[in-house]
């Protein structure tokens, strides 16, 4: 069974349609990612994913096996679907430590819960930000590795990661992608969106999509994306539109 199956889904706002027909599968376990210019519709995908109430969706997606589209987004993070944001947000007065132990308590096992904040902490380096506020004072690439501590410490099904590489310098990148992969779990469905290749430099997905024009034009391997580097997004576009 596939963790994250989208079949035929459009989204529009108004008369604007900007998601048309979309079909995408996301084993357990693998990591996906979707390219795309500026307006291709991937930020559109992140939000109709995660249940953002603007867009009027149709059609199908399902987080292992069970629908979720048109149920709120509590609920679709109860089904298992999360997402990593753009801008992480500043919580003061609120340390990493004070939000593990408010979500312990609501775990139906508590010291496994702990046992896997313990791992998670130190395989995504993030030990040194416990005690302080979250993401108050962290730099970019700081910021993105506590929410993708964050993340997998929930044990979610399918974690979206929209554009975490977006404003960072070349060693951020580098360790958001370190981080990104001590995430990955044979359980863990990771669809990561961006808009360009070099935190692929330093991640080893399953699969690459080429999105254009709110549809997926083409997907293939990691060679994609050399071949993306090559010849730009342009040379896709006539296959969205056919």
């Amino acid at each position: 069974m596939n963790a994250l199956e989208i079949k035929n889904l459009t989204a529009s706002i108004g008369e604007i349609n900007i998601l048309k027909g979309l079909d995408l599968e996301v084993p357990n376990g693998a990591l996906h990612v979707i390219m795309g210019p500026n307006g291709s519709g991937k930020s559109t995908l992140c939000h109709v994913l995660t249940g953002k109430e603007e867009y009027v969706a149709t059609g199908s997606v399902k987080v292992q096996g069970v629908e979720v589209l048109g149920i709120p987004t509590h609920e679709r993070a109860g089904a298992g679907i999360v997402q990593a944001f753009q801008y992480p947000v500043e919580i003061p007065g609120v340390t990493l430590r004070d939000l593990m132990e408010e979500l312990a308590g609501d775990q139906p096992d508590p010291d496994a819960f702990w046992v896997r904040v313990e791992k998670k902490r130190d395989e995504i380096k993030v030990g040194r930000f416990m005690d302080r506020a979250i993401n108050l004072g962290l730099s970019g690439g700081e910021k993105k590795r506590s929410e993708i501590f964050q993340i997998s410490v929930l044990d979610p099904v399918v974690a979206v990661l929209d554009e975490i590489d977006s404003g960072l310098d070349v060693d951020a990148v580098r360790e958001v992608a370190e981080a990104v992969e001590a995430m990955r779990t044979d359980d863990l469905a990771v669809l990561l969106i961006t808009h360009y290749d070099r935190i692929l430099r330093y991640l080893k997905p399953d699969r690459i999509h080429v999105m254009m024009d709110g549809r997926i034009a083409r997907s293939g391997g990691p060679e994609l994306a050399r071949e993306l580097e090559g010849t730009g997004y342009e040379a896709f576009r006539a296959i969205a539109e056919s």
